[in-house]
Formats: C-alpha cells, sequence, structure tokens
C-alpha cells in the first residue's frame, strides 16, 4: 500500500520505518538535517522492535497522493502541516495521531473531504537524531473518532500487522485517559529530568500527582466517561481523584514502573532540546481551557504551562527544589 506520514520525528518515524518494513511504499515528510539524513542514509528504526534502516521516500510535502495518510505532527504544526499538503490528500483515510483534544476537529478543518480517524500512540519513542529514532517502552495504538467505517478498517489492518492496535468507540473518554497520562510530560521538560527521575522525587511526584487529579477532576466535571488505557479505567481514576494525597501518589509510580528501566524524556522535553516549541499548550493547556468552558478553573496545570513556557524562552531548566517553591501557598 501507499502510504504517507506526514510528520517522521519519533512516532511518525516509528510507524514510517516499521510500515517500510512490512513493504509498503512508504512516503515521510520531513525538514532540515532530518530530512537530509533520511535521504542520504535512511530512517534507522532502534530500540525494543528490533533494528532497520528505512530507505523511504522524504520531501518537505508529499509527492503523490497515497492511499492512506498518517498525520503525526505536534498538535501546534498540524493545521500548517495539512495545509500545506492539501494537493495530495483529497477523499482518502487520513489518521492524524496526536495528544491532546483537538486532532480531530483540527484535521476536518484542514481537509474536510478527507476520511477522517483519530490515533493515540501509547508506545515510547524518542527522535534521537536525524535520521534516527528509537522505542524504549511497548504500548498499543489506539483508533477511533471517525465518521465511518473504512477509513477505521484500513488503518486497523495496516497498522495492526506491524504494531498492536486497537478500535475504541470512546475515542473522546481515550483521549481524556491519554491526557490524564500525558501530565508526566511538563515536569521532565521544566527540570530536565527523565519522567522516572521526577517521579522518584518527592515534591515533584507530589505536583504530578496535583496536576493528573485535576485532570480526572475537569474531565468528569465535563461528563467526560474515561476509555480504559494503560491499566486506568473510568473507576480507577475517580478512585484517584478522590483519594488522599499519600495513596493517590501510587498512580505516577505505577506509570514510572510500566516505563522500565530506560530513561524516558517525554515528548516534551524531546522538542525542549531540540530548541523546538512544545504542544505543551495541547496537553496542560487543553484542561485550563477544558476547565474555563465550565467556568472552573485548573490553577496547577495552568502554573505547568506557563513554567514550560518559560524554559522555553530562557533555555534553562529550573531545579526541582525551585519548581516545588514556586508552587507553595
Amino acid at each position: 500500500m501507499r502510504v504517507g506520514v506526514i510528520g517522521a520525528g519519533a512516532v511518525g518515524g516509528t510507524m514510517a520505518a516499521l510500515l517500510a518494513r512490512a513493504g509498503h511504499n512508504v512516503e515521510v515528510t520531513a525538514r532540515g538535517d532530518h530530512l537530509a539524513a533520511i535521504r542520504s542514509t535512511g530512517l534507522h528504526l532502534s530500540g525494543i522492535w528490533g533494528e532497520y534502516t528505512a530507505r523511504v521516500a522524504a520531501n518537505e510535502t508529499l509527492s503523490e497522493r497515497p492511499e492512506l495518510v498518517i498525520v503525526t505532527t505536534k498538535a501546534q504544526d498540524a493545521p500548517g502541516a495539512l495545509r500545506s499538503n492539501a494537493n495530495q490528500l483529497g477523499a482518502i483515510p487520513l489518521v492524524i495521531v496526536q495528544n491532546g483534544l483537538d486532532a480531530i476537529d483540527t484535521a476536518r478543518h484542514e481537509a474536510p473531504a478527507a476520511d477522517i480517524l483519530g490515533g493515540l500512540a501509547l508506545f515510547a519513542a524518542s527522535y534521537l537524531s536525524p535520521g534516527e529514532v528509537s522505542v524504549t517502552g511497548p504500548g498499543r495504538t489506539f483508533l477511533g473518532g471517525g465518521l465511518g467505517d473504512h477509513a477505521l478498517g484500513v488503518a486497523t489492518r495496516l497498522l495492526g500487522a506491524v504494531m498492536d492496535v486497537s478500535a475504541v468507540e470512546n475515542f473522546r473518554g481515550a483521549q481524556w485517559t491519554k491526557l490524564v497520562v500525558n501530565q508526566i510530560n511538563a515536569l521532565p521538560a521544566i527540570t530536565g529530568l527523565s519522567a522516572q527521575e521526577v517521579i522518584a522525587h518527592d515534591g515533584l511526584r507530589h505536583l504530578m500527582t496535583g496536576s493528573m487529579r485535576e485532570t480526572v477532576r475537569i474531565a468528569l466535571a465535563s461528563d467526560v466517561h474515561f476509555e480504559e488505557l494503560q491499566g486506568l479505567s473510568h473507576t480507577i481514576l475517580r478512585v484517584f481523584a478522590a483519594a488522599p494525597t499519600l495513596i493517590a501518589q501510587e498512580l505516577p509510580k505505577r506509570l514510572s514502573a510500566r516505563m522500565g528501566d530506560i530513561p524516558n524524556p517525554g515528548s516534551t522535553l524531546q522538542s525542549i532540546r531540540r530548541g523546538q516549541l512544545t504542544e505543551i499548550d495541547y496537553l496542560n493547556g487543553a484542561v485550563v481551557r477544558a476547565a474555563g468552558q465550565i467556568g472552573e478553573k485548573a490553577t496547577v496545570n495552568a502554573a505547568l504551562v506557563d513554567l514550560v513556557h518559560e524554559v522555553e524562552r530562557t533555555g534553562q531548566f529550573i531545579t526541582p527544589d525551585e519548581v516545588v517553591r514556586r508552587f507553595r501557598p
């Protein structure tokens, strides 16, 4: 099958390499040194899903119309990427794999003729250097939120042959559950520590627990029913939000244990290290906006958004002790 992957970073690069290894005709979009490296020496995949160098077509925009398009850019880059590739989209299945809550609405606005499907990737992948991506932790990819069955069938068959994939009816609930999991991203981006190091730090773990609980409370107040992902169910998250803080901190510890021993920087810290703007406004910022829509406030998430933007502006990480101090009343 002809597959276009718009945004060959950690997640997109992994998917592109796996599909190419399975024999599909893959074209990716990339820029700068990453584009040059893929054209010169291929897209190299390493990590727990094996090593493979994919010789894929690579351009700044898709050069021909594929049979399926997978969009894996950062959330803030999706509108521009879809507009840039509009000539090659048309009425074909389009899977938009992104964090946050806005992916499907963005795709429908920018590519109204496409057969749009949402995707959530729960495997841990890192962009190591131009042309190099690595999978550091296993995880399922969830698909749903489409208007019909065609795109879901095509994408499930294609991706299901190369990775663990599940279709989910309650995609909105899945997005919110993933948003709770994505609370691991902000504090590593602020401190420069891995997610495991953040969770091992008593003060930072307390803050992460607070941001997670706030996210759950805003979702519940918005009549969201959480979908089960990574062992987190609606019931578990309701109990988590109401439990004493000392008990609730077991949830981030559990997430850390699932990551294993390989340091997980999280996607937001990876963006910081590359000198790129992060998608924090679509992670913690999504919680802040959702709270505003129901007349509530998400003060912990709002403060984390501000701190990530401070690191973006200054290029300086903030020490754990200073982060904890700033949250004291």
